[in-house]
């Protein structure tokens, strides 16, 4: 998925030996190789297509094995450059790709930024929270989606436009945060300084280099982030989730205090804490406690069927077969035909038992 979001740090850690990191500039990130150009004039642009008939042959190019070809891969943060040679994209990268394709052929694409979607991941002391990105083309009034992952995020808003500079922005942001997972502190900074530099009202990017300062030893330089981040978006739980680490490694524990409370506030508001919450109960065994997060969850964004995938599942599990049909049953209710079926080969199995 798209952009890591540090919602915690649960632990500092001396950093790794460094490695040095060849990045390369703004300017040349959505450039189109030579090949690629002329790929894209034999197989979108020939005879003079319509827009309706440029986008298709674009999709065509992208996605077919006789084309691109392109295949999902979470880590596959590149270039466009990149992405040509290695054929694999996560979404951040194949929105790159696409939009410099698709300008290039003469249609109106833009980024979207999808933010707190269902994703995470957890290495070496640092949460993540995962967020997406896509591209929309728009042709005589009509908006068309086009998005490489769309079928895996779970999304709790509608998707914004946003512009180049804050696509990019993200892209460094991304870098920056592969290059802390490998421990190489000194090229994720001046990484992140770019991402700074092109989207200096972002909160997130400001809490994620608060992260990388406190890594580098720089108490001063990572509360002042956490600050900036706060004084842009005072609900962004990855900042006040930092700031009240900080406080605590501090000894600070009246802000603490109050940091935690209005974290706590966002969070008992968020139908992905309670999901993650749940995660984490199944997997201690704690199925009652799971059972309560996931129907909090529910109640709060009651339209996912996952959401009741995963609560069936714990119920399971618990040995309650009638609440487990009951919330497949809904889960079945509000899938697309794929998963539908899906969903209801698990309901007639479990009336067999």
């Amino acid at each position: 998925m798209f952009s890591w979001v540090l919602a915690a740090v649960l632990a500092i850690s001396p950093p790794a030996m460094e490695v040095d990191s060849q990045i390369e500039p703004p300017a040349q990130v959505m450039a189109l190789p030579p090949d690629l150009r002329a790929r894209l004039q034999q197989d979108v642009l020939a005879g003079s297509p319509s827009q309706r008939t440029r986008l298709n042959r674009l999709l065509h190019l992208v996605f077919d094995k006789d084309g691109l070809g392109l295949v999902y891969q979470e880590d596959a943060t590149g270039s466009v450059a990149q992405i040509y040679a290695t054929r694999t994209a996560n979404c951040m990268s194949f929105t790159l790709l696409f939009i410099a394709l698709a300008r290039e052929a003469g249609l109106d694409a833009q980024p979207q930024e999808i933010r707190e979607t269902l994703g995470w991941h957890q290495d070496n002391g640092v949460f993540y929270r995962v967020d997406h990105i896509n591209a929309i083309v728009r042709i005589s009034g009509t908006d068309y989606l086009v998005d490489i992952a769309h079928d895996s995020v779970i999304a709790l808003h509608k998707p914004e436009l946003v512009s180049d500079q804050r696509l990019l922005a993200h892209f460094y942001n991304n870098l920056a945060m592969r290059d802390l997972e490998q421990g190489r502190i000194a090229p994720a900074l001046a990484i992140m300084d770019t991402a700074l530099e092109l989207d200096p009202r972002n909160a997130t990017n400001w809490s994620n280099a608060g992260v990388l300062y406190l890594r580098n030893g720089d108490e001063a330089a990572a509360q002042q982030a956490y600050a900036k981040a706060l004084a842009l978006e005072p609900v962004n739980t990855s900042a006040l989730a930092n700031m009240a680490n900080l406080a605590h490694r501090q000894g600070d524990h009246d802000l603490e205090a109050k940091l935690r409370s209005r974290l706590e506030r966002q969070q008992q508001n968020d139908p992905f804490f309670h999901f993650i919450e749940a995660e984490g109960y199944v997997q201690a065994g704690d199925y009652p406690h799971a059972i309560e997060h996931y129907e909090h969850a529910i109640r709060l964004h009651g339209d996912e069927p996952r959401f009741y995938a995963a609560l069936a599942h714990v119920q399971e599990l618990a040995g309650d077969t009638r609440q487990a049909i009951k919330a497949l049953t809904r889960a079945e209710w509000l899938s697309t035909d794929t998963a539908r079926a899906d969903y209801k080969s698990q309901i007639e199995a479990l009336r067999k038992h």
